[in-house]
């Protein structure tokens, strides 16, 4: 039946029986996946936190496995190798190889003492981004459990709890991270004496003072962050739903509202890497960092800015080790946002 285009009247047409074939093209059929299946499938469709969690791996690999295949200790030092630049050797070095015998170079060149660079920068790199992950987890941990519960219980136990909040906020960080790390340091090096604690020593008193800083004072921010998103979302249908199924409040907190916030934490806990980094790099110029021969990238670039005019590589390594490790966890951080966090699905 052909219509006229400017009629006004309706086609009888249009509102025929659809055929078994039209029924069947807009059937969509897609298989029942996990909220964490669904999340890496499309964290893995954003190049650019794939590119950075490719960098983060090679850092990785440098940081943690790379100084067991180098032929240099990160605390060896070399006689006569003092201040060399990049791909140079020593007198003796240079005697071995004319020699005939095989010199493994210095490829980021040696420090003042003599120590090859390049193994103290992975060392460095190695406890730097152990002191981030750590902390940033422990901070996470803690600052979620607490707004959590903080603005689901709501009332007197939010006002109290949040009231204990704003007292360490109203605290210098500065002030209270050199006090703490020099009250907690001490009694950590005497307990990793006793026979049960052994395993304190390979870790070391003052990177377990850093943990002990962070996780007394980060975790407030983290803490409101969580308490702020909770505040909105326990008061959606699907809290009231599970609280009529009877779901317990730890189920809730855990199943419903940690759920929907984990876009807002895995940003908020990328965040804190950088942090604990820069953190632990004041104390170790402080002297309350990680105690020598060991490294990190903080103490290798307080090291070298007394000589940056002279050798300008020994400062320009570990800051741009620092600056690429920030970067790369930031981007990360905003592709899992952009991949976990449920309001941001199409």
């Amino acid at each position: 039946m052909n219509k006229n285009p400017l009629s006004l009247h309706i086609n009888a047409d249009d509102f025929a029986p659809a055929t078994a074939d039209e029924k069947e093209s807009l059937v969509i059929l897609r298989d029942s996946v996990s909220f964490w299946k669904d999340g890496f499938r499309r964290l893995f469709k954003n190049k650019i936190a794939v590119c950075s969690l490719v960098v983060i791996v090679l850092i990785i690999i440098f940081a943690y496995f790379l100084p067991a295949f180098w032929p240099y200790r990160y605390e060896q030092q070399l006689r006569g190798s003092e201040n060399l630049a990049p791909f140079t050797y020593s007198a003796d070095e240079q005697a071995k190889i004319d020699a005939g015998e095989s010199v493994f170079p210095h490829i980021c060149g040696t420090d003042k003492l003599g120590r090859d660079f390049a193994v103290r920068l992975m060392m460095g790199t190695r406890i730097s981004l152990t002191v981030g992950l750590v902390c940033a987890a422990l901070v996470l941990i803690v600052g979620s459990l607490f707004g959590a519960i903080a603005g689901f219980a709501g009332g007197w136990v939010d006002n109290i709890m949040m009231r204990f909040t704003d007292i360490l906020y109203t605290i210098p960080d500065i002030l209270l991270i050199i006090i703490l790390a020099m009250v907690i340091r001490d009694p950590l090096k005497d307990l990793s004496q006793v026979s049960g604690f052994k395993w304190m020593q390979t870790v070391g008193p003052n990177l377990l003072a850093i943990f002990i800083v962070f996780v007394l004072l980060y975790w407030v921010g983290m803490a409101r962050i969580t308490r702020s998103q909770v505040l909105i979302l326990k008061e959606s249908e699907y809290v009231t739903a599970a609280r009529a199924m009877g779901a317990s409040k730890g189920r809730i907190i855990k199943k419903h509202l940690l759920t929907n916030c984990i876009g807002t934490l895995i940003v908020t806990t990328t965040l804190q890497i950088p942090s604990a980094i820069f953190t632990e790099s004041y104390l170790s110029f402080l002297g309350l960092g990680v105690a020598a021969p060991m490294p990190s990238l903080g103490s290798l670039a307080t090291d070298a800015v007394k000589g940056m005019n002279t050798f300008p590589h020994l400062l320009l390594l570990p800051a741009i080790m620092i600056s690429v490790t920030i970067l790369v966890f930031n981007l990360f951080g905003d592709g899992l946002r952009d991949a976990f966090d449920p309001k941001l699905k199409n």
